[in-house]
């Protein structure tokens, strides 16, 4: 099928009315059973999530981008939606949690928040398995909770039977009007597997395609797929950054090579701080530290993002080869960034949930522990104290926490260079632990809520290498 014009995209909000009600794999069944109609179809996800975004790449072929404007902004959104979606066809967007659940006590980086921002109707997805008339009352609760969001249509999961279905659908249309486009039938190949951080990740799972394809038979079999498309018209509008390009550094001009963790292991890294290092100049060089015995030749700097390194202690550990490679780095006063799961490997050792410890890279003289709770979850705001190497005293930046570790008392010979808030200042601590040039934390930092983050710690890199130049900002166009 051609793409369509730029007036007559489709595109829709997959909507969930609590967590846990299985947005994920519907998304992925839609997206195939659509492409085998012909259409291409790019994927997005609200909030901050690393794990659903590699499921949608697996199945689509098109990399998967995040829209959370509680860590970035609207303009920021609207303007990475818009040019994500100009070579497809349809589009999809997998909520968060339950359709209004943001930010606190607000709708704030909620699905329908998104769903408002970008002017697209919602599927909304009920969990059927319960549930007879009570899914009337609830489905005109969420339509009469906000009446300036479009609840297109609704699919119900995890059906018994047709005669099943066929009680849900009267309740809900004789309460509320809502389309009811059809159901999801309870069966095993719609399980996905899940761990302590959400599902397994996409390349774990054995035959995800497998899957997905035997969960898209049964959407051809028994859902409206044509009234999904007919019904799901979004206008392409021109973004702010097509019409204005930022002003950045000509990466062909300089050679800042930095290396960055990409593995089982290491697998949480926004794909926009890695395009925005690449913006300012930053060449990537991607490596493993499961598999590789030592880092790429003639890197700059360095970029530890997050994982399971608790997952791999063992085989982590056991690579020596890496670890004094990656310490010795850090010792050389070459700029490096860590947070969470690389913040874990850069320490003297993790204990894992048996009590097992395992040895890291020794750069930071502590130890983390794995605990059977989450130690810190949600949205930061991260301001910068003197000495944070890649910010500026008084600078922010926002992101997220998300991890089941804590660690013993860090030395205070270790500078705290952050100091992170959460919802409330009663909820800060300092945070950002230095040494030499090496930054590392809990905190997911995402560099577009800063761009001035990605293009200091580049010019951190140049530097180091006795480099010279002028990088402009992606926000102002001034120089740095």
């Amino acid at each position: 099928m051609a793409t369509s014009s730029m007036s007559d995209r489709r595109g829709f909000v997959i909507a969930g009315e609590r967590s846990g009600v299985g947005k994920t794999m519907i998304t992925l069944a839609l997206a195939r059973a659509l492409m085998l109609q012909g259409y291409s179809v790019q994927c997005f996800k609200v909030g901050p999530d690393f794990i659903d975004p590699g499921y949608h790449a697996a199945v689509t072929g098109r990399l998967s981008r995040n829209l959370d404007e509680r860590i970035t902004s609207p303009t920021y959104c609207r303007n990475l939606f818009y040019r994500e979606s100009r070579n497809a066809d349809i589009v999809i967007v997998e909520g968060v949690m339950g359709l209004f659940d943001g930010y606190g006590n607000t709708s704030k980086g909620s699905t329908a928040q998104i769903a408002r921002l970008l002017d697209l109707p919602v599927i909304l997805i009920i969990d059927g398995s319960s549930l007879s008339q009570t899914a009337g009352a609830l489905a005109l609760g969420l339509q009469q909770y906000d009446l300036e969001l479009k609840i297109a249509g609704i699919l119900f999961n995890k059906v018994s039977s047709k005669r099943h279905y066929e009680t849900l659908r009267a309740a809900v249309v004789k309460t509320t009007g809502i389309p009811v486009l059809g159901y999801i039938p309870r069966a095993e190949h719609w399980h996905v597997p899940h761990r302590h951080l959400g599902l397994v990740m996409a390349g774990e799972q054995p035959d995800l395609i497998g899957a997905v394809e035997r969960c898209a038979t049964d959407v051809e079999q028994t859902v409206a797929l044509s009234k999904i498309t007919r019904n799901a018209p979004f206008k392409l509008r021109q973004s702010v950054s097509q019409k204005q390009k930022p002003k950045t550094c000509n990466p062909n001009s300089i050679n800042v090579r930095i290396g960055v963790a990409r593995d089982e292991a290491f697998c949480f890294c926004y794909q926009d701080n890695i395009e925005l290092l690449e913006r300012f100049g930053g060449k990537i060089v991607f490596f493993s530290p499961l598999h590789d015995a030592k880092l790429p030749e003639s890197l700059h700097g360095l970029y530890l993002p997050g994982g399971y390194p608790e997952l791999y202690a063992a085989q982590l550990s056991a690579n020596q080869k890496m670890r004094r490679h990656i310490r010795a780095f850090c010792e050389s006063g070459k700029p490096v960034y860590a947070e969470c799961g690389g913040f874990l490997y850069l320490l003297r050792a993790i204990v894992d949930y048996n009590g097992k410890r395992h040895a890291m890279a020794g750069f930071f003289p502590t130890t983390a522990r794995m605990r059977s709770r989450l130690q810190r979850f949600g949205y930061v705001t991260v301001r910068a104290l003197p000495g944070c190497p890649f910010l500026p005293p008084h600078a922010s930046v926002r992101g997220h926490e998300f991890h089941y570790s804590d660690i013993d008392p860090m030395p205070n010979s270790v500078t705290r260079t952050l100091h992170v808030r959460r919802r409330t200042e009663c909820e800060s601590y300092h945070e950002g632990y230095v040494l030499g040039a090496v930054l590392a934390g809990y905190p997911h930092l995402h560099f577009a809520s800063n761009p001035a983050f990605a293009r200091n710690f580049v010019a951190a890199c140049a530097q180091n290498r006795g480099m010279s130049f002028i990088i402009r900002s992606v926000v102002t166009g001034k120089s740095a």
